[in-house]
């Protein structure tokens, strides 16, 4: 009974996310009231409440939503690949495969992310979880592979590459080529040059150099 509660609950609060998503589409985020939402979904407004307090914790569930998904797309490169490179492009790539369903709407979304104040920022503590979960793949990326580097440039490459990869989303959010093309193209250029610049620095004139990329990274952190 219990299971059979729960599953209806997931099933209610997907509903709920999938039809506010589409409405924010059709009628813009500031013309979409929480009313509305609930409305369309066939459930109270109380109901809607329930499960999200306003219309930017919908978007915020649509963001986590959207890791787990990179979570599991990313799963099999992991596991199959050693090389710190392979790794890396395919994390990159499924991350954006799992992105470009929901191009024709993203900077509507992520215009909302963009705000230094907005709780949907991926700096933001609301944004915690999924901002760990991120970081989490891209430490598997280099914990999981035969990648040998200073031991302090490998604790916090993961932070960097997370970094980065924020970089190819706002690219991809600005990209209008069909399919995405050029997102796709972005990260097959760079990772090579990534996996270069990462590998050059446990040569002996890079690493002070290195040294002092890692102690700017934890002042500016802290």
């Amino acid at each position: 009974m219990t299971e059979t509660k729960g599953a209806k609950s997931e099933q209610t609060r997907a509903l709920i996310v999938e039809t506010a998503l589409r409405l924010f589409r059709e009628r813009g985020y500031d013309a979409t009231t929480m009313r509305a939402i609930a409305k369309e979904a066939g459930v109270s407004v109380g109901n809607a409440y329930y499960y999200f307090g306003s219309k930017e914790e919908l978007i915020q569930a649509y963001f986590d939503d959207l890791q787990e998904e990179h979570v599991k797309a990313c799963q099999a490169v992991l596991d199959a690949e050693r090389a710190f490179a392979p790794r890396l492009l395919g994390v990159l790539k499924a991350r954006v495969d799992t992105m470009v369903p929901y191009h024709e709407f993203a900077g509507k979304f992520f215009k909302f992310a963009a705000e230094p104040t907005s709780p949907l920022n991926p700096f933001s503590a609301e944004s915690g979880p999924s901002r760990a979960s991120a970081l989490a793949i891209y430490r598997e990326v280099v914990d999981g592979s035969n990648l040998k580097i200073d031991s302090e440039f490998r604790q916090e490459l993961p932070e960097l590459l997370w970094l980065y990869s924020m970089g190819i989303v706002l690219y991809w959010v600005h990209d209008s080529s069909p399919g995405c093309r050029k997102t796709y193209l972005l990260v097959e250029r760079t990772v090579p040059l990534v996996d270069r610049m990462v590998s050059m620095s446990r040569l002996p004139g890079f690493k002070s150099v290195t040294r002092e990329l890692v102690s700017i990274i934890r002042e500016v952190r802290d």
